[in-house]
């Protein structure tokens, strides 16, 4: 056993430690809550896009990435884009630690990119996106996430890729997220993931959402736990919310198995 096997077993006893530590979970739950009341995860840009994500996860998507090396990220929901911009970039270091590529636009041979949805594109989002380095990349559709018009162009767009993740992160409601999952968690690689956001709402009081359509028992987790349901093929990948500790998307990463 070399000395980076050490370091993982070590690890993975670390983790184990944070899952049975109740008290620790809690202290997390009650960060991410309170911390959410100051609109947190709106502090932070990826490559001059604000990307409205917790650093934890920001690092876990890195992570995910790098292990799956997906050929195509489908995003629903791009707001001011910065995670599109965070997808695009690790794409683009995927071909430069593969072909050596010395340009920021897709390699030829494996034109790794993003195709993301949002029922509104901003025109200053769009305008910023389309100026931005990384531009070659993305593929920006506007429209309902779940209307099938959307959902075919999606589908169209897939085909030629083999190496698929897909993130969920528009509408909070049970409804429209488990639409979003019967339509695109189909197109996960076996191996990848199909990541849902926010599903920490069904863990936070409900007075944090008197002005959204969504709310406790009405949320992208309790879409999850439906899904899977009826869809063996995926299973939640607790590994990645125990070793995070903050998270908004416990029981949200799901991994494709079969």
């Amino acid at each position: 056993m070399n000395e980076y096997e050490k370091f993982k077993l070590e690890r993975q006893k670390n983790i184990i430690g944070l899952e049975q530590n109740k008290n620790l979970q809690q202290n997390g739950l009650k960060f991410l809550c309170e911390s959410a009341k100051y609109n947190y995860s709106y502090n932070f840009d990826w490559m001059s896009r604000p990307i409205i994500q917790y650093p934890q996860d920001i690092i876990a998507f890195q992570e995910i990435v790098w292990k799956v090396k997906p050929d195509l990220i489908i995003e629903m929901g791009i707001a001011h884009g910065g995670s599109l911009i965070l997808s695009a970039s690790l794409l683009a270091l995927l071909d430069l630690c593969e072909y050596g590529e010395t340009q920021l636009k897709p390699n030829p041979d494996n034109p790794r990119k993003v195709i993301a949805v949002d029922i509104d594109i901003r025109e200053h989002n769009r305008k910023a996106l389309e100026k931005h380095p990384l531009k070659h990349r993305l593929t920006l559709i506007e429209g309902s996430s779940i209307d099938q018009k959307i959902i075919e162009k999606v589908k169209k767009e897939v085909k030629n890729h083999q190496n698929i993740l897909v993130c969920l992160d528009s509408n909070h409601t049970h409804d429209h997220v488990l639409a979003e999952l019967e339509a695109y968690a189909s197109l996960t690689s076996i191996g990848s993931y199909c990541i849902v956001f926010d599903t920490l709402i069904e863990d936070m009081s409900q007075e944090m959402f008197v002005d959204r359509p969504w709310s406790k028992g009405d949320n992208p987790k309790t879409a999850v736990w439906e899904y899977l349901k009826t869809h063996p093929e995926f299973e939640i990948d607790k590994s990645i919310q125990h070793k995070l500790l903050i998270t908004v998307a416990p029981d949200g990463y799901l991994k494709r198995i079969k």
